[in-house]
């Protein structure tokens, strides 16, 4: 008997003996999702996976997005999965390929990730896609500090394994080609608060605070996948957020590029810091598009849940443009506010601005402040920018929907965006 199970769709209800609301039914060799809706297709997708199946050939029934749906619940945190799938399966293939590799790469323990191994790992995979049109190079430990990247240093400063930023260039053209769009990912490869400490229970997940970078960097890989003929950048802010005698302090007061002065109020609102030098680099790039992501604020997870990204634009048409992509691409997104006058909702006595409110959580409209942060480090007042607050992107456990982890919800998003908004 084959190892490979058959699994076929079905609009219809299961057979009498399997029960009234059964999901799946199952014959010799095969089984049957009796569904319509996409998060019932994925849930029988997890609920196979949990028996500790591994290869299905998807067969009759599935169409390209039922098949995608199946695929994000079936995939697992110990990986090893193995899908034939039914028709044409170009895309499919490149959304496990790059998926496979977001889950993968998010769900390493920090041990195994320093701040240069992400880095490395996503300039590999991205050059292995992009082969020729990709080049990169990487600003690491005291060269931060003489580059003027004051955020990201000082974030990283705190760890033996010192932080590093990657700035890569994806150009399919010519060296005088303009940057179409310029991708920055937060990559914090572990936070332990630094000296605002975070609880044992909030730290244990903190493996996974470099998924916006791995989202990033996944986003531009499915559009390369996808044929991208258009240049972007891509800057990953890669550091270790720890305690040390030489980690920096609440009290700390940073002087950014553009001059703009931040007093340290929370060292555990780091994410802001080391992606306001990025923004700075994807500014300088002269990008007239610009999409950061980071899992950046609690307080977007308590505003959307974890079945939704936050999506934050003081441009309004940009913001309309990718939140309908987000739709579209079934990795809904929902916008949240972002006016100008954000950028002075953290009130500092010491410096321009303080990087967050002395209150736990950073206080109310913590992911709003958060953003209005950023958008004092993107040029143009913040038109062709959006940051996206990635709280769909990781599980700390397992539901009737997702496996334990990383989900790669929005390269989709990202890879789109590159393709049709560039």
């Amino acid at each position: 008997m084959s190892d490979w199970l058959k699994v076929n769709l079905s609009a219809q209800t299961a057979a009498a003996q399997w029960g009234p609301n059964a999901l799946l039914s199952f014959n010799e060799g095969s089984a049957t999702v009796h569904a319509t809706e996409r998060r019932r297709i994925q849930q029988a997708g997890r609920r196979l996976r949990s028996q500790g199946l591994t290869q299905v050939e998807l067969g009759e029934g599935f169409g390209q997005e039922q098949q995608w749906a199946f695929a994000e619940g079936f995939m697992s945190a110990l990986g090893g999965e193995q899908i034939r799938w039914a028709g044409d399966s170009a895309e499919l293939e490149a959304r496990f390929k790059v998926a496979r590799w977001v889950r993968d790469i998010t769900n390493k323990g920090p041990e195994q990730q320093s701040p240069q191994m992400l880095a490395s790992e996503a300039a590999s995979f991205i050059t292995a896609l992009g082969g020729e049109k990709v080049s990169y190079k990487m600003i690491s430990g005291e060269a931060l500090k003489d580059a003027g990247w004051t955020g990201l240093y000082n974030v990283g400063r705190g760890s033996e394994r010192p932080p590093v930023m990657l700035v890569l260039d994806y150009n399919p053209g010519t060296e005088d080609t303009p940057v179409a769009a310029a991708l920055v990912g937060k990559g914090i490869t572990f936070d332990s608060g630094g000296y605002s400490i975070k609880a044992s229970e909030g730290m244990l997940y903190m493996k996974a605070d470099m998924g916006g970078a791995a989202m990033v960097a996944g986003g531009l890989a499915l559009s390369i996948l996808r044929g991208l003929q258009k240049r972007v950048r891509l800057i990953l802010c890669c550091a270790e957020n720890l305690v040390s005698g030489n980690a920096y302090k609440l009290g700390d007061v940073l002087t950014y590029k553009n001059g703009t002065t931040v007093e340290i109020v929370n060292t555990d609102a780091e994410g802001r810091l080391v992606l306001a030098d990025g923004l700075l680099v994807a500014s300088e790039s002269g990008a007239p598009l610009i999409i950061d992501a980071a899992t950046l604020t609690g307080a977007a997870v308590t505003a959307v849940g974890s079945s939704y990204n936050a999506l934050f634009a003081l441009d309004r048409e940009m913001a309309a443009k990718v939140n309908a992509i987000a739709n579209a691409e079934d990795e809904p997104a929902w916008p949240l506010p972002l006016e100008p006058f954000h950028q002075f909702e953290c009130p500092s006595a010491y410096a321009d601005t303080a990087n967050s409110r002395p209150v736990k959580g950073g206080g109310a409209g913590g992911a709003s402040n958060a953003a209005g942060f950023l958008s004092r480090f993107v040029r143009d007042q913040g038109q062709g920018w959006v940051h996206l607050d990635l709280a769909a992107c990781f599980n700390n456990n397992e539901n009737g929907l997702w496996s334990a982890g990383a989900t790669a919800r929005g390269i989709r998003t990202i890879a789109r965006s590159l393709l049709d908004l560039t």
